[in-house]
């Protein structure tokens, strides 16, 4: 049985078999097996592939690690929580942004708090003139999801579609800047997501709460865990079914 996510990782990440095995230091044979043969590698090869492809290990290799010891290592993605999302320091954010070298992830409705920090626009600019991937996800006005959203909070029917338009005309300097690219969606938004390569902030949507109110999470990508990914397959998921802002 061949291990099609292995294969499917390593030809999305352009890693031919026999440079992965003279990184690892195995036998090219020892590469083919894993692949083709679906063996399962020693942990510390594990871990180095994992990092190599950006991927968890419980996803390429499902059945390696104790369930119990799947879940302790989940846990240990969570790098601190927060009451609410007003409570993540500034710090915090600008550290994130400015490690971030390979992806930048944003998944929101308006994110308007985003808005107030001078410096993010140029920013982003420089991170994609440098080839990070800048990927932005903001709610489609007329959506019913954002109208249901904006009723919920009960702060009128079209407010949060007004504030959309207020977010997109702030990011609207990166229309058609290299590696940015920015997508509408009307999906249920149960959470918001900002990710800086393998670091994320994640913000849990509470009924009758505004966002800043709701409580955030710092997670951390470990390569055996599964929350990170959990979450990163959710934003790509909404990227896949969005649709492309015209400015």
């Amino acid at each position: 049985m061949t291990n099609e996510r292995l294969r499917d990782a390593l030809l999305s990440k352009g890693i031919d078999p026999e440079a992965l095995a003279d990184d690892l230091g195995v036998d090219p044979k020892t590469v083919e097996r894993w692949i083709s043969r679906s063996r399962t590698p020693y942990p510390k090869y594990r871990y180095k592939i994992a990092a190599r492809v950006q991927e968890s290990e419980q996803y390429l290799w499902p059945d390696a690690a104790p369930q119990k010891k799947a879940v302790e290592t989940s846990g240990s993605e969570l790098v601190e929580f927060f009451p609410h999302r007003s409570a993540v320091p500034g710090e915090l954010w600008d550290r994130l942004l400015d490690r971030a070298t390979n992806r930048v992830d944003i998944l929101v409705y308006v994110g308007m708090f985003m808005t107030e920090k001078p410096a993010l626009i140029s920013t982003l600019k420089s991170k994609a003139a440098n080839g990070a991937q800048v990927r932005l996800l903001f709610g489609d006005r007329d959506s019913d999801a954002v109208i249901q959203r904006s009723l919920d909070e009960r702060i009128g029917r079209h407010t949060i579609s007004a504030k959309i338009d207020h977010a997109l005309a702030h990011f609207a300097p990166l229309a058609n800047v290299p590696n940015v690219d920015v997508r509408t969606h009307g999906t249920v938004l149960y959470n918001s997501i900002y990710r800086f390569d393998d670091e994320m902030v994640i913000n849990p949507h509470v009924y009758g709460k505004i966002a800043s109110h709701a409580p955030a999470m710092h997670l951390r990508r470990l390569s055996a865990g599964a929350l990170f990914s959990t979450y990163a397959d959710s934003f790509d998921a909404v990227w896949d079914d969005a649709r492309p802002h015209t400015w």
